[in-house]
């Protein structure tokens, strides 16, 4: 694949967004796909209880992102890992623990979701300041662990997470996503969504479903 000012291969943690950001970066060992409201958190909450969630065409109909996303993440050799605030830390070490099987440095490419204007091929893709939370979660508690070859793509989003931490819960209710699910009279579900590192489960893509780490 040709070199691309835009493709981060030179940095062992790279941050993009959506399918094209996915493609825009080289391949990575390791994608972790965050889409905080709400593919990546329902399901990672669907795999906590013990349950498979397959990435078909119910998984599609519910999300135009996270499942896109990692539809297009299937198309290489990578492991694939679905992301969120309520398991960043437990996504750092399911990559550390990657990471020493191959016994070798190992690239992670945390792709937020971001927001779909519709399900036409060329519908716009709108910034999501939850994934970009959720996204800056998974590098900041990848970062912990010793992991911190961060593109600044990746440093952004990190530190826009750690800055703004402690206003998550209210971040994610005032966003444009947490508002239309306020609507919906699904408040739970987005403070749900917010509770930072309070899931120690990980998702992660075998054989067609997400099933535990």
């Amino acid at each position: 694949m040709p070199e691309s000012p835009f493709d981060q291969r030179r940095y062992q943690v790279r941050h993009d967004w959506g399918v094209a950001g996915l493609r825009r970066l080289v391949p990575a060992d390791v994608v972790v796909i965050v889409d905080v409201l709400r593919f990546s958190t329902t399901v990672t909450d669907a795999v906590a209880r013990g349950e498979s969630v397959p990435l078909d065409a119910s998984a599609h109909a519910v999300s135009l992102n996270g499942a896109a996303v990692a539809e297009a993440a299937t198309g290489s050799d990578a492991t694939v890992l679905l992301g969120c605030l309520r398991n960043a830390a437990a996504v750092a070490g399911a990559v550390l623990d990657i990471q020493r099987r191959r016994a070798e440095r190992t690239s992670i490419a945390v792709i937020a979701a971001g927001e779909l204007g519709g399900r036409e091929p060329d519908a716009p893709l709108r910034f999501a300041v939850e994934d970009q939370l959720g996204a800056g979660a998974v590098v900041d508690a990848l970062g912990a662990l010793g992991i911190d070859h961060t593109s600044p793509e990746s440093a952004a989003a990190c530190e826009a997470f750690r800055g703004l931490r402690g206003a998550v819960r209210h971040l994610l209710t005032a966003s444009g996503s947490g508002q239309e699910l306020l609507d919906r009279d699904a408040r739970d579900e987005v403070l749900d969504a917010a509770a930072v590192d309070a899931a120690s489960v990980v998702p992660v893509l075998r054989a067609g479903s997400f099933v535990a780490y």
